[in-house]
């Protein structure tokens, strides 16, 4: 039998995957697709809100008879996510929001070795903080990275390929640093 916090906890994220797999609902279709009761509904959109991660977004019915129903969607920018892909050529980024819409996308080739281009792995990370400006985020609440090789949990290293760039090493342990995730395994 689940406590009525643990209830809760439940009800709160079926609603959320409602509205992050069909967008913005009513009340009446959010009490449909949950099969909660209306106050219970009622409750739930109460303390998304207070939470800051449903928002009421528009009208339904628009343009006919009668009252409106409110649609309550997700607050998008509530939380971002950033996909960094490194590989030995180029650096690709992009950011998503709250709704996995992608907000910014970058691709950058990456620094030859001639003196003053710069170092690749300080490139990586000037462009996961560009796009992060760009969308106006400080911190992002997750980031991933695609690149060749393993990624040693306990010290963030990557290894496993014996032609990888000697850049990519450290990149996951200083992308965790930069994030403010500094602890002792890569997120």
């Amino acid at each position: 039998t689940a406590t009525p916090r643990t209830a809760g906890a439940i009800n709160d994220r079926i609603a959320l995957e409602l509205l992050a797999d069909r967008g913005p609902l009513t009340a009446g279709q959010l009490k449909e697709g949950t099969g909660l009761s209306r106050p219970s509904v009622s409750d739930l959109l109460e303390r998304l809100g207070k939470r800051g991660l449903v928002a009421v977004v528009g009208e339904s019915g628009a343009g006919s008879r009668g009252p409106n129903a409110r649609l309550y969607g997700l607050v998008a920018d509530r939380a971002h996510v950033v996909a960094l892909d490194a590989r030995t050529d180029h650096i690709a980024v992009a950011v998503a929001d709250l709704t996995g819409r992608t907000v910014h996308r970058a691709d950058h080739p990456v620094p030859g070795d001639a003196p003053g281009r710069g170092e690749p792995g300080d490139a990586a990370l000037a462009v996961v903080e560009g796009a992060l400006r760009t969308v106006g985020v400080t911190v992002p609440h997750t980031v991933v990275m695609g690149a060749p090789g393993l990624v040693d949990s306990a010290t963030g290293a990557l290894g496993g390929l014996l032609a990888l760039p000697a850049w990519h090493r450290e990149l996951a342990r200083r992308l965790r640093e930069r994030s403010g995730r500094g602890g002792g395994s890569v997120p």
